[in-house]
């Protein structure tokens, strides 16, 4: 396995995980899950780390999943769904954003698209680049969610903006995620990695303990019901007949 595909630095208590194909523009594939699910978990076991970064290097956050490779993979997708090892992965990774005793902050610096965003939504706290780019395109290559996007997204949005969302496939910039309240805050790029060191170093200088029985606490309170939902969303399946075709395009696109 790469190690390369997920950097980790540690500084005075502040762990921070980034994302590495930054030439993919940080695509996620199985194999860089599986990686970022390896270092989160050995960061949830260490009590001198308390507060984790989650990030992307270059442009992007992650421009999501990566079809190539999904292609590649021979990946039936005639349901729109990308796989059970793409899935089991994705899903380890945020149950250990969720439930680590440490708290968790999603940078976003750049692009962060359909996966990626259910992935950033599994984070307790997401600060933003005013640039960065935000959309939920799902429905534009033809397939459905599978990593909790119709049970987190509504959350952080409201029904009828996350609907609009996801139906529309829109782009927004990281000023409309704030104001939706998809991300907590929006500052300038130039800003965002100071913005983002101050916030984790006031968590950090906390008590962990304290931390973790509010991040316990407040997920409980916020997801009661989200098993139930994410279970649906897992477990239910659709025939999607254009989403070979919709695949096909948009890899012709990249290509072109």
């Amino acid at each position: 396995m790469n190690d390369d595909l997920i950097l980790r630095q540690t500084d005075r208590g502040i762990a921070t995980v980034t994302f590495n194909r930054p030439d993919a523009l940080n695509a996620l594939t199985i194999e860089m899950l599986t990686r970022a699910g390896d270092v989160l978990e050995t960061l949830s076991a260490d009590q001198s780390v308390s507060v984790v970064v989650l990030t992307g290097a270059g442009r992007a956050f992650s421009a999501g999943v990566d079809l190539k490779a999904l292609q590649a993979a021979g990946q039936d997708v005639s349901e729109g769904n990308v796989g059970d090892a793409l899935n089991e992965a994705a899903r380890r990774v945020q149950h250990l954003l969720e439930t680590m005793p440490q708290a968790t902050i999603a940078k976003v610096n750049g692009f962060c698209f359909t996966g990626a965003v259910e992935i950033m939504l599994a984070c307790d706290i997401i600060i933003a680049a005013e640039e960065a780019k935000f959309g939920d395109t799902h429905a534009k290559i033809g397939l459905r969610p599978t990593w909790g996007m119709t049970q987190r997204l509504p959350r952080r949005v409201g029904m009828m903006r996350a609907r609009e969302l996801s139906f529309t496939a829109r782009t927004i910039d990281g000023r409309q995620a704030a104001e939706y309240g998809l991300v907590l805050e929006a500052v300038p790029l130039g800003a965002l990695d100071e913005h983002v060191a101050d916030l984790a170093a006031a968590i950090a200088a906390n008590s962990s303990g304290s931390i973790a029985a509010y991040k316990d606490l407040y997920a409980r309170s916020e997801n009661a019901g989200l098993d139930a939902g994410l279970s649906y969303e897992a477990e239910t399946t659709y025939a999607i007949s254009d989403v070979k075709q919709r695949i096909g395009d948009m890899l012709a696109r990249l290509k072109g």
